[in-house]
């Protein structure tokens, strides 16, 4: 991957900031320890002369970012414990845990679902490159579920054509706080939150579309077990539409869903170490035979055992 450069313009409206909060602003992707970085290492400049943080910029002035590109790591294999669902010529399906980063980066260099991928499955696409091999679509990191790898180039385009033109189906399950209405539809794009760079939300500038809809609902008192479809795969986006729309996802401390103080009766709730989300059931026409195959990954035994403790003081079944 190459370097990257981002050329900026000084609008009037950014007239005499600073300089670093100007290209956070610009470049909201980017941290402000990683700014300080590129501003101490010459890659922020203007007329080719580097520049400093407390620079005040003026209108008309144009800033260059050169954003280098990060050093790749090539993933080792390693003996971690993984289920896989399903094993052939052209994919591995598997049931990722929860806790299990998918792929290798900032603070996550090896104990990954591909360094387990490395060391169960001989043969990988190579299309996502060294680090992400076979890697076709993501979980986020508390999310447990089914998951499609592919094994060779061909089967990788296959398949991420079919999720670019949103041909796969993605069911979830989730346990949400409050009585959730059944067949909900959000709509909602979604993008890098504004003011809390860790998060997502519609509040973005630069949201893409976003379609979540709900097709089955229990209630259970005071909080909801749904199943869930997703028509696109934004980065957390379930997790972002249930929480906006008044539902955060139980146990989820991103997004409003992690509660310290609730009635005894929801107490093993707050026993949960994750986000209570389940990616249940994924559905592909198969790379090789364009028969549409599904696979059905069951709900653990953690959030089978917190249903259960639900229902038990609930009197239900």
């Amino acid at each position: 991957m190459a370097a990257r450069l981002e050329r900026l313009v000084v609008l009037p409206a950014d007239d005499g900031l600073r300089l670093d909060v100007f290209v956070a602003r610009r470049l909201p992707e980017l941290s402000r320890a990683r700014i300080q970085k590129l501003m101490s290492g010459g890659h922020v400049r203007r007329a080719g002369a580097a520049v400093k943080p407390a620079l005040r910029v003026e209108a008309g002035w144009t800033i260059d970012v050169e954003i280098p590109a990060p050093a790749a790591a090539t993933p080792r294999p390693e003996a971690l414990p993984l289920t896989i669902l399903h094993d052939d010529a052209d994919i591995v399906v598997v049931d990722k845990p929860a806790g299990l980063v998918v792929h290798p980066g900032a603070g996550h260099a090896g104990g990954t679902l591909v360094n387990a991928l490395l060391h169960h499955v001989k043969g990988l696409s190579g299309i996502g490159g060294a680090e992400r091999p076979g890697i076709v679509h993501r979980l986020d990191r508390g999310t447990s579920g089914v998951m499609v790898i592919a094994k060779h180039d061909r089967a990788h385009r296959a398949l991420a054509r079919q999720f670019h033109d949103r041909e796969v189906r993605k069911e979830y399950v989730a346990l949400v706080w409050g009585r959730m209405p059944a067949g909900a539809r959000i709509d909602r794009p979604i993008g890098r939150d504004p003011r809390h760079r860790q998060r997502m939300s519609s509040r973005a500038r630069h949201a893409k579309t976003a379609e979540t809809r709900v097709i089955e609902v229990t209630p259970l008192g005071s909080v909801s077990l749904v199943r869930l479809t997703i028509g696109t795969g934004r980065t957390h986006q379930i997790r972002v539409h249930l929480s906006e729309a008044g539902y955060p996802v139980v146990g989820d401390p991103l997004y409003g869903g992690a509660r310290q103080r609730v009635p005894a009766r929801l107490s093993t709730l707050v026993k949960l170490d994750r986000p209570f989300l389940h990616a249940a059931r994924l559905s592909f026409a198969h790379p090789s035979t364009g028969v549409t195959v599904t696979f059905d990954a069951a709900l653990p035994e953690s959030l089978n055992m917190v249903l259960d403790a639900l229902r038990s003081r609930a009197g239900g079944p």
